[in-house]
Parts: structure tokens; C-alpha cells; sequence
């Protein structure tokens, strides 16, 4: 049992530094193309965000422990909300962006409810995982197109490193390879043990596989954006902050699942249309409803009673839940 623990432990250290690693090595590469800090920026959400969940959902799916992913996958999305949107408000109050209130948690919602009808039928196959990817696709062009008419800052506190992304040498470009195959590496033992240890402990504790992805997997993917989140508040980017963790929602329902149920179709237990699902529903739109707090112009915020709201609400739910 204590090995297990040690593993899973060992497992979330390998997601954390695999996806920081990953981050860098790709920012650096897409830099030396060329390429605009807007796009290395959008691109980098999608890696360093969603790369534990990625991982880790396509192993348990193929592995036969779907229940893993799924409650991976909402599971992230509810702790994003709760527990880091409501513990770095609390830290610092968080201003949220218009284009944030207006756009963002609209769409992160009208995806969430988009899975009702997926998994009606209990599943989600080759098809509908399809049906997410092209939405994925759909959503990173009109992002586009809206940071080339408007730039604004980027989802995650990971831009801003690309913004100083220049041309480089081919050293540093080998140096920059190196990074992204050692990234791959981590996530890859990294979400191997994650899946091994969580399949034992959820046996051996009496949790369901669905539990143990709701709440310890969950939460251990979930690093990255915590990381993010209070740096960015830390550096009075708060905004940033509740861009990441919206982003990152987002590219947990459209990439994570959807490229997962594309390699493998997903079962999903017949509870989580009635339980899991609504409660991301509802704590979506409580984060939406909180957000309307405005400050000025443009510009709202989440007050730290109003984060406390959320954590609150996201630990009765885990109560619930469970």
C-alpha cells in the first residue's frame, strides 16, 4: 500500500515536470519557426494544461478503466473551478476579462451540457469523440481569429514566457528537442503509475475507480493550473489566472475526451449523467454568476468571499458526490 502511495505520488511529480518541460520545449521550437506569441501562447494551453489529463485518460481507457478518465476529466474540471479559482481568489480578488465573461465561461458551459446527449447511450465512441475534436478544431480557429483582430492576454501564464520566444540557434534548438522528448517521457511514466497505483488503491480502499478519478487523480492532474493560477495572482495577473483554468476546462472536455474516445471508445457509468456531470453544470454556472461582480469597464472580478463561495460549494459537492 505505502509503494502504491509512493508511486502515485512519484506519478503526479512526473505529469507536473513532464508537462513544465514539454511547455518549454515546445515554446522554444514554435519560437524558432517563427511563429506569433499568440499562437505559441494558444498552443502551449493546449499542452501544458490538458497533457496529464490526456495521458493519463487514453492509458486507463486503454487499459479497460474508463471510469478513470471519465472521472478525470470532470473531476479536473470541477477542482479548476473550485478548489484553484476559489483558493487564488481568496489569496488575491480576480479580475476576470470581459472577452472571459462574455465568451469564454459561455462556451465552457455550453460544452459541458454538449455531454448530456453524448453519453446518453452510456459512451462515448469513435464518432462523438469526432464530433469533440472537430469542435476543438472549430474553437482554436475562432480563438484565432479573435487574438489577431484583438490581442489580449493569453490563457495561461505560459505565454507570457513565449512572448520573449526568439529565433535560435541550432544548439538551442536540440536543447529545445531534448526538452519535449523528456516532457513526453515524464507524462508518459508519470500517467502509467498514476493509472496503476489508482486501479490498486481504489481496489484495495473500497473507493470506485469513478471516486479515486473524481478526487485524488483529479486533483493530482490539476498541479499545472494551480501552479499557474497563483503565479499569475502572485504577479497581480489575475486575469491570466481565470483565462488559464477556463482554457483548460475547455481543452479537458474537447481534446481530452475527444481524442480519447477517438483511439478508444469510452464507457461511462450510467451515474455520471445524473451526479458528476450536473455537478460541473452547476459550478460552472456558479463561476459565471460570481464573475459578474464588475469593477469597471471591461473588467469584473471574483471577490474572496465569493472564492470562498466556490471552494465551499466544491468540497460539499465532493461530499456529495462521494
Amino acid at each position: 500500500m505505502l509503494v502504491m502511495v509512493l508511486l502515485l505520488l512519484a506519478g503526479f511529480a512526473a505529469l507536473y515536470f513532464g508537462a513544465d518541460w514539454m511547455v518549454r520545449g515546445a515554446a522554444g521550437l514554435q519560437g524558432s519557426l517563427g511563429l506569433s506569441p499568440i499562437v505559441i501562447g494558444l498552443t502551449v494551453v493546449s499542452l501544458g494544461t490538458s497533457a496529464p489529463e490526456l495521458i493519463v485518460a487514453i492509458l486507463a481507457t486503454l487499459r479497460g478503466n474508463a471510469d478513470i478518465a471519465v472521472g478525470n476529466v470532470l473531476g479536473s474540471n470541477l477542482a479548476n473551478i473550485g478548489l484553484i479559482l476559489g483558493i487564488t481568489a481568496m489569496v488575491r480578488p480576480l479580475l476576470v476579462a470581459d472577452r472571459v465573461v462574455r465568451r469564454e465561461i459561455p462556451i465552457m458551459i455550453l460544452l459541458t451540457v454538449l455531454l448530456f446527449p453524448i453519453i446518453l447511450d452510456h459512451e462515448v465512441d469513435r464518432w462523438e469523440g469526432g464530433i469533440l475534436v472537430a469542435c476543438l478544431a472549430g474553437y482554436l480557429t475562432y480563438v484565432f481569429y479573435r487574438g489577431r483582430k484583438a490581442p489580449a492576454p493569453l490563457l495561461s501564464e505560459y505565454s507570457q514566457r513565449a512572448k520573449g520566444v526568439k529565433p535560435r540557434k541550432t544548439l538551442a534548438i536540440v536543447q529545445d528537442i531534448g526538452f519535449l522528448l523528456a516532457g513526453t517521457a515524464g507524462l508518459l511514466m508519470g500517467g502509467r503509475a498514476i493509472v496503476e497505483s489508482a486501479i490498486y488503491l481504489s481496489r484495495n480502499l473500497g473507493i470506485s475507480e469513478l471516486g479515486m478519478g473524481l478526487t485524488v487523480v483529479a486533483i493530482g492532474t490539476s498541479l499545472p493550473e494551480l501552479a499557474t493560477s497563483i503565479m499569475a495572482a502572485a504577479r497581480k495577473q489575475t486575469d491570466i489566472a481565470v483565462g488559464n483554468v477556463i482554457g483548460s476546462n475547455i481543452f479537458n472536455l474537447l481534446a481530452v475526451l475527444g481524442i480519447t474516445g477517438v483511439i478508444k471508445p469510452i464507457a461511462v457509468d450510467p451515474g455520471v449523467h445524473w451526479v458528476e456531470l450536473p455537478a460541473v453544470v452547476t459550478l460552472s454556472l456558479l463561476v459565471l454568476l460570481v464573475s459578474l461582480s464588475p469593477m469597471s469597464k471591461g473588467e469584473y472580478r471574483i471577490r474572496r468571499w465569493e472564492g470562498a463561495l466556490l471552494l465551499g460549494t466544491y468540497l460539499w459537492m465532493g461530499t456529495w458526490i462521494l
